[in-house]
């Protein structure tokens, strides 16, 4: 050996040494070769190999809507355990669920029968009427100045960063629901992913959506060159499904009378939970979440699909999502993540199913019971209403027979759902004047309103059919348009 190789020697270990102190590694220094990576891990700071940012939204309220808050509680909880700064992760939800009284948990939330609460620590960026379309696209766009109310955190990402949203909530073609009016409509969404993408602030951005009907905010819109990967719970025409349902299995615990999860959001959450997402990619994770999603047979599932720049799948889920260095051992082998539940509710029932749980186990003659009671049934009125009304507008626009097919007319795949939004936009301000809110359930209908805008139909035709079908305004809470228009 050469003098001077011993000396070399001491000098590289010393300078190891003084990087582990600085990289903050707890115990001893020495680390295996299988180790490696995650102790020369970049850390979140070096900007020259990009940031990480998050923004997560629920897109409803009212306890019965328990499991968008509860998903988005439980993403936050994984990428803080991936590693994402507080401070780079942007929260919307209402937050009206953790305290609310039929809660049998006061404080806390839960995603799974047996999961840990998910609620503490979760910040309160953007909570009640604080939570909307505005906000959200301020914060994806990074414009402090576009804010109302609010924490004022945005997404203030530069040219090498990783963007993941994750959106959950109520949809239907076209529109995702917010607790706040107006919604949400694809047409908009698409444009600020399109300004964000050409202000050049971020490298790539990852886009989960669980919603009903979640294919039609991306089919024939969102065009691949934009870095931008979409995957959504369900295709452009299906439903998509809550799960941890009362008399499901397995069912939340008993007190609980509310779903817990959706079942897209489970299965990617829960998948990310367990495995080293260093070593697995967003291709592998669709993959799974869909097989999972699908549920077996889709009598109780969907079809989870992709969108955007399919290429972006070959990442690994840390790029977006971190990972807990807890599971650095847990490989991703395929298939080897939970079983595809056994049942799930769809979506637009899940309210149905809260009311008549609580009504089955409140005392009889009790005021709860009542009150259930109730519930039931001005949700199920609305829904009447709302079918009825929209039928007889097409009847009355297209004819006895030719009403219902021009309705339910669904368009070849890759085309969007409707040649001008602005119409659409206009059909629902008009519908609404005469029959009352939409609301959750009548979202399902929005692909009526944009075929009736597709066959050239004018909004004073339309104003004169829905005036016919909604002689006199209903009554009930769920039409009510004190909260403004859906559009």
């Amino acid at each position: 050996m050469t003098p001077i190789l011993p000396g070399l020697i001491l000098l590289l270990l010393s300078a190891a040494g003084s990087a582990v102190v600085g990289r903050d590694v707890p115990g001893n220094a020495i680390r295996l070769p299988s180790e490696a990576s995650r102790f020369f891990r970049s850390g979140e700071d070096d900007e020259s190999l990009g940031r990480r940012w998050a923004v997560l939204i629920a897109g409803s309220n009212g306890y019965w809507n328990y499991r968008h808050q509860s998903d988005v509680c439980h993403a936050y909880q994984l990428l803080r355990n991936g590693g994402l700064k507080e401070e780079n992760i942007i929260v919307f939800m209402y937050d009206d669920i953790a305290f609310d009284e039929e809660n049998p948990r006061p404080g806390v939330i839960i995603n799974s029968p047996d999961g840990d609460d998910v609620y503490k620590g979760v910040p309160k960026d953007y909570t009640g009427e604080n939570v909307t379309v505005n906000n959200f696209f301020a914060v994806i766009l990074g414009n402090k100045t576009a804010l109302t109310g609010g924490s004022g955190k945005v997404v203030d990402s530069g040219p090498n960063d990783h963007i993941f949203i994750y959106y959950t909530d109520h949809g239907g073609p076209g529109v995702l629901g917010m607790p706040t009016l107006p919604y949400l409509y694809a047409n908009d969404l698409i444009d600020v992913l399109k300004k964000k993408h050409a202000s050049g602030t971020y490298k790539s951005l990852v886009f989960y959506l669980e919603a009903c009907e979640s294919g039609s905010i991306f089919e024939g819109l969102l065009p691949e060159g934009l870095n931008i990967y979409a995957t959504t719970a369900a295709n452009a025409e299906e439903s998509s499904w809550g799960t941890y349902c009362p008399g499901e299995y397995p069912s939340p615990p008993p007190e609980y009378e509310t779903c817990l999860g959706d079942l897209y959001s489970v299965a990617w959450m829960e998948d990310s939970d367990i495995h080293n997402l260093q070593t697995e990619t967003l291709h592998q994770q669709y993959e799974l979440v869909k097989e999972r999603t699908a549920n077996g047979n889709f009598a109780y599932g969907s079809h989870v699909m992709q969108y955007g720049d399919v290429g972006l799948s070959k990442d690994s889920l840390s790029s977006y999502m971190g990972t807990n260095p807890a599971n650095d051992n847990y490989t991703f082998v395929d298939k080897n993540s939970l079983r595809p539940l056994s049942k799930a509710v769809n979506q637009r029932d899940a309210d149905l199913v809260h009311f008549w749980d609580k009504y089955c186990k409140a005392p009889e003659g009790s005021v709860r019971k009542a009150e259930a009671q109730t519930q039931f049934v001005e949700a199920m009125s609305h829904r009447m209403h709302i079918d009825h009304s929209m039928k007889l507008i097409g009847k009355l626009l297209f004819g006895i027979e030719r009403g219902p097919e021009v309705l339910q007319t669904v368009r070849p795949a890759g085309q969007p759902l409707v040649d001008d939004w602005d119409c659409l936009k206009k059909m629902v301000r008009t519908f609404e004047t005469h029959c009352g809110s939409l609301s959750q359930y009548g979202m399902k209908h929005m692909r009526s309103l944009a075929n009736i805008c597709n066959a050239r139909i004018q909004v004073e035709q339309m104003n004169e059919a829905s005036a016919q079908a909604c002689t006199v305004f209903p009554s009930g809470p769920w039409s009510s348009l004190h909260r403004g228009f859906a559009a």
